[in-house]
């Protein structure tokens, strides 16, 4: 018999390396799902993990496998440290997105390190995880997988938009629910920052003194990623490749550029939720903390740009992957062909028993 209560731990690493997300959650199924975020958290990463974590895109497929072990085990450690720390006892799974360290779905490859089945070992528990490759073998993106949970938890707004290492959003168009990657957001604009020694630009302070270079405003808006269709995602891979490149190129100042790359990021979000008229737009992840960014999608934007409260905020993607892990305990549809471009709706990822 299927249950409709599940106690879950999720856990996320994204590229913007700030650290590993946590939640302990419920999720209760009553004709429509409910949950309720119990505790979370979000622990950094040492500067040593940064490095590796950083240099993943240029290392051999030895030295990911390496690495992917390596991290499998830290990842163990870190999610004990969290079930010790709240005295966690009650736990149907923990369900786990691991770091990307190589995403090229138009080559049919992703690949997830902290995936490895002595996870589930090592912590004596229950895990669901990898919940990309699948989803690329059936010709999809594999990316975002983040859209169901806004279908069936967030459902209430227009527009679920994610400020984190990029930005991404989803929506209801025509019945059929719709997500892609936007553009980069902390990916850059934390890199350039960190030169003036600083890990991230305080509600965009250093931004807002800066000037705008027309010219690259109009290079970066002008990218062909941009004048793509979905189904499409991002990955470090473009930015290195086109990103940096391009601003480095222009010799700015670090306040020009940060100010510039805002200016090109709330174009290219507000070309998005201007897609609905009179919409709420739910904005989440750390972009969001950018006030001065915020100020300027909301000038360019004609709908609602709401944010919610702190723990939504900081950890809908970890509360989403922890959900998508329900999902696949219950063998139901957690990735949308609609969304990620596969041949089929299919129930997504790997369950390992301890």
């Amino acid at each position: 018999m299927v249950k409709s209560e599940y106690k879950i731990i999720g856990v996320m690493s994204g590229t913007s390396l700030d650290g590993i997300d946590f939640v302990y959650a419920t999720f209760q199924f009553d004709k429509i799902w409910h949950f309720k975020i119990l505790y979370s958290e979000t622990i950094a990463y040492s500067s040593q993990w940064v490095e590796n974590l950083k240099g993943l895109v240029f290392s051999s497929l030895e030295g990911l496998k390496e690495m992917d072990n390596n991290y499998t085990n830290y990842l163990s450690l870190r999610i004990k440290a969290f079930i010790d720390k709240y005295e966690i006892k009650d736990i149907d799974a923990i369900c786990s997105h691991g770091h990307t360290a190589l995403h090229q779905p138009e080559k049919g490859l992703t690949y997830q390190i902290g995936n490895m089945p002595h996870l589930a070992v090592l912590l004596e528990n229950k895990v669901v995880c990898d919940f990309r490759v699948q989803d690329v073998a059936l010709g999809g993106q594999g990316a975002p997988l983040v859209p169901i949970g806004d279908k069936l938890l967030f459902s209430e707004y227009d527009f679920c938009l994610n400020l984190g290492g990029f930005a991404n959003i989803s929506a209801e168009f025509n019945g059929e629910r719709i997500a892609y990657d936007i553009c980069p957001v902390n990916i850059v604009l934390n890199h350039y920052v960190k030169q003036l020694r600083f890990d991230y630009d305080d509600k965009g302070q250093i931004a807002s003194t800066g000037t705008v270079n027309k010219d690259l405003l109009y290079k970066l808006n002008n990218l062909d990623f941009y004048k793509a269709t979905y189904p499409k995602s991002l990955g470090l891979e473009w930015v290195d490749k086109y990103i940096f490149p391009l601003i480095n190129s222009f010799q700015l100042e670090i306040k020009d550029v940060l100010k510039t790359f805002v200016e090109h990021i709330a174009i290219q979000l507000a070309l998005e939720v201007n897609k609905k008229n009179n919409a709420s737009v739910l904005a989440t992840g750390g972009g969001v903390y950018n006030t001065y960014l915020i100020n300027r999608l909301k000038t360019y934007s004609k709908n609602e740009i709401i944010i919610p409260s702190k723990s939504i905020v900081e950890f809908k993607e970890a509360l989403i992957f922890g959900f998508l892990g329900v999902l696949k305990l219950r063998n139901e549809v957690n990735c949308l062909k609609s969304v990620t471009g596969a041949g089929q709706n299919h129930s997504s990822g790997k369950i390992y028993l301890p």
